[in-house]
């Protein structure tokens, strides 16, 4: 598996992936709650001026993406305050690629760049019906912050805090 930065002309590609990728919980919650996700992870977000975007190649193919937002920045649209901390945002893996450690080393490489950078921790939001993402956050050393949960829609779902401190 190699990691690296996206090219400009694979974005279009990359959304359409991220989209399939977190089609699965368009079941979990209410419609309205899914659309406005599917717009979020479709977006432009990840072209923000310091947005990183980082992909896992594996055989010649994306096998999956996350976004790295820097330090202070609006990386929830204004639902969730600026962090001093850089925030993980969109990780998603293909459906025909999970099991394999795609995940792991997507967070892993947003874990060594914000080391890189000099920050003291790196942070995430996921909904609450996220379970597997959740377990994975949890095994990997992130923990909880309620105090910075928010709630996009007025459906009741909430969004969980996470952080991990380097």
């Amino acid at each position: 598996m190699h990691i690296r930065d996206a090219a400009p002309q694979e974005r279009a590609m990359i959304r359409s992936q991220r989209l399939e990728a977190y089609r699965e919980h368009a079941q979990s919650v209410p419609d309205g709650h899914w659309q406005a996700l599917a717009q979020a992870i479709d977006s432009e977000a990840d072209a923000q001026p310091g947005a990183e975007l980082i992909v896992a190649e594996s055989e010649g193919q994306i096998a999956g993406s996350v976004v790295l937002f820097p330090a202070n920045t609006d990386a929830y649209d204004g639902h969730a305050d600026k962090q001093d901390y850089p925030e993980i945002r969109m990780l998603a893996v293909s459906p025909a690629h999970r099991g394999k450690g795609v995940a792991s080393a997507l967070i892993a490489e947003c874990v060594r760049r914000a080391r890189a950078s000099g920050s003291r921790a790196v942070g995430l939001h996921t909904g609450e019906f996220m379970k597997d993402a959740r377990q994975l956050y949890e095994k990997l050393g992130f923990e909880r912050l309620p105090q910075y949960d928010f709630y996009p829609a007025d459906d009741g779902i909430k969004v969980l805090a996470f952080r991990l401190n380097l």
